[in-house]
């Protein structure tokens, strides 16, 4: 077992890393505290940092629980899904041709072969929502490049338990969440600002926040809406 600093009821997973700094972590679904140490720090030192962001660790575990859930998918007919903040009722049609999904209105079309099961069908949705993130990202950074003053490198987009987004200054590479597709347009345009920011500043300090919000004043309120949306239903490892 790993290293754990226990604090009453709270127990703080110890990770240790090639690092330099301390990153303090609140996984889904309860909220469970994970800490990424540098090797040689000592677990003291680790301690007096996460009591002092105890409070901080409560309020975004009490958001987290609070966090509504969709439901587990089945992909029948008639089933809500999202596409850019709007609801849409799933239309499953078998047919001996290559899958597809289209947006009909009101309707979700998924076009399935005859037969494929529940995996397929999710495997096949969130392929088309990559897709969906993939055609929208190069607008919004050919818009915020220059106002940024960054160059972004590669762009991966893929499912994430655990944040929406993330960034590796080295490389300037950006990760985005596939389940931003289901959310509003600005959302993710968000999600897109925040990660490029951190090409100027890879931590979430003092200046990480004067930038966010020096380039997009209402950050704050769109991360509230983003977190307050319905996130997807999973079936955890832990």
């Amino acid at each position: 077992m790993g290293e754990q600093i226990d604090l009453g009821e709270l127990q703080i997973e110890v990770l240790r890393k090639k690092i330099k700094n301390l990153h303090l972590s609140i996984l889904p679904p309860t909220g469970r505290v994970r800490i990424a140490a540098p090797e040689h720090m000592t677990l003291a030192v680790i301690r007096v940092f996460v009591v002092s962001r105890l409070a901080w660790i409560r309020a975004q575990q009490r958001k987290m629980q609070a966090q509504p859930r969709e439901a587990p998918r089945e992909y029948l007919d008639r089933e809500s899904h999202y596409v850019w903040g709007r609801r849409y009722l799933l239309k499953r049609l078998e047919k001996d041709a290559a899958p597809r999904v289209e947006l009909q209105h009101s309707h979700l079309l998924l076009q399935l072969r005859p037969g494929s099961d529940e995996a397929r069908s999710q495997e096949i949705l969130d392929a088309w929502y990559r897709q969906q993130i993939r055609a929208a990202v190069p607008e919004l950074i050919d818009k915020w490049s220059p106002v940024l003053g960054v160059q972004v490198g590669r762009i991966f987009v893929q499912q994430m338990k655990t944040r929406w987004g993330s960034c590796n200054p080295a490389s300037a590479a950006i990760r985005l969440n596939t389940d931003l597709a289901k959310k509003p347009p600005a959302c993710l345009e968000y999600i897109v600002v925040h990660e490029m920011t951190h090409l100027l500043e890879p931590s979430h300090n003092a200046r990480f926040v004067a930038l966010l919000e020096q380039f997009l004043p209402q950050w704050r309120h769109l991360k509230n809406e983003l977190n307050s949306l319905p996130v997807r239903h999973e079936h955890w490892d832990y």
